[in-house]
């Protein structure tokens, strides 16, 4: 099979498994965006004269053919393409004839890839985003049904000062909603569009309209100067990867909470057993597999972050194939994302809490009498918190 820079000599299939590793695999994904700015380059092409329109026709229509192919299961990228750009230039060229090959003209899969990933990386802020204010919606519900608990507030792991599950679940559900805010900046580093930058030097002797497939695509602008774009690889993706990772901690959190509630010691909470599973050995067991696992993944957020920061740390400029690695921490981290972010809706609506279980410590009020005290003798809070704590002691 050909590939984009095959040059005639065979190569050695233990580096084609080595470099693709599960790269093509990955690339399954980007598919349809990779379409779109394929087109998109196809008719920028055309317009400055570079592409006839017999030939744009042909590879519109024919990338439009793949694209509904793919959706419908009918191929995906293998391991002998060795990445989804070769997959797609290879069957385009197969569809359309010699139109196909033509595409290539005035890009390098590194500007065709990169590009291909900030449209999809557009899509999942809107996704990521909604699923945690979906979140935070259900949190919300949860602390209108349960209006009338009352709940300990903890500090240092013993109870300090009254709570109440709207007061508990609010405070998350405002941390979520700020996590939303978060994951939409990150698109500032996702409006520029790399498309024309080629292999990370542009296009000598080519006239292309970087402005034109930009605008097209909906970029915002164009990343400048060409040598810009592969510095930039990594950053948005970096930028992502902190913001999942500090929404999968609150949730994470708040998994803990309820893990801890659920016990028998405390026994705040009872769980739906629709979300539970049971033991293989002890038949009074059910046990709460999806907070556990909502607390757990945090760490898997934690070391996509480190392992996309870690890939670029030391590389000189200029294009390197370990950019490559950036797809399997940040693929990773997002699917987790959003799994946690689909299951936490039903599995809060799922929560009752068992007010006879809850019991508040009497000295739970100390601060608030201390300042009542203060207030109403006219004392300094330090001395009205010695007398209630005297008082306390008796």
């Amino acid at each position: 099979m050909n590939r984009l820079w095959d040059k005639g000599a065979p190569l050695d299939e233990r580096v084609l498994r080595y470099t693709a590793g599960e790269d093509y695999a990955l690339d399954d994904r980007l598919v349809a965006y990779d379409v779109r700015a394929s087109i998109a380059h196809a008719e920028m092409l055309n317009a400055q004269q570079l592409l006839s329109l017999d030939d744009l026709d042909a590879i519109r229509d024919g990338l439009q053919a793949l694209a509904a192919g793919h959706a419908r299961g009918e191929w995906c990228v293998e391991l002998a393409d060795e990445d989804g750009q070769t997959a797609l230039e290879r069957r385009l060229t197969e569809r359309v004839g010699t139109a196909g090959a033509r595409i290539h003209l005035g890009r390098s899969r590194n500007d065709q890839v990169l590009a291909a990933i900030r449209l999809y990386l557009r899509d999942v802020l809107g996704t990521l985003g909604a699923g945690a204010l979906a979140v935070a919606e259900a949190l919300d519900e949860l602390g209108v049904r349960e209006a009338a608990t009352a709940l300990p507030g903890y500090t240092h792991m013993q109870q300090a000062m009254p709570s109440s599950v709207p007061l508990w679940a609010g405070g998350f559900a405002a941390q979520l909603r700020d996590a939303a805010e978060g994951i939409a900046a990150v698109g500032r580093r996702l409006a520029r569009s790399p498309l024309g930058s080629a292999a990370g030097y542009g296009t000598p002797g080519l006239d292309v309209d970087r402005e034109a497939t930009g605008a097209a695509l909906g970029f915002t602008s164009v990343e400048e100067p060409v040598t810009a774009v592969q510095l930039a690889r990594g950053k948005a993706e970096a930028q992502l990867l902190f913001e999942i990772t500090l929404l999968m901690q609150d949730l994470s959190r708040f998994a803990a909470d309820v893990l801890l509630f659920a016990t028998r010691e405390f026994g705040f909470v009872m769980l739906p057993e629709s979300f539970t599973t049971g033991s293989s050995i002890m038949p009074q067991k059910r046990n709460p597999d999806v907070f556990e696992l909502v607390r757990g993944r945090s760490a898997t957020a934690l070391a996509s972050l480190t392992e996309a920061l870690a890939v670029c740390a030391k590389l000189p400029s200029g294009y390197q194939r370990d950019l490559q690695l950036l797809k399997f921490p940040l693929f990773r981290a997002i699917d987790i994302a959003h799994e946690t972010l689909a299951i936490l809706p039903p599995a809060i609506a799922g929560l009752r809490f068992d007010r006879a279980a809850i019991r508040l410590d009497p000295a739970i009020h100390a601060a608030e009498e201390a300042n009542r005290l203060a207030v109403r003798e006219g004392i300094p809070f330090r001395e009205a918190y010695r007398l209630i704590a005297a008082k306390l002691k008796s």
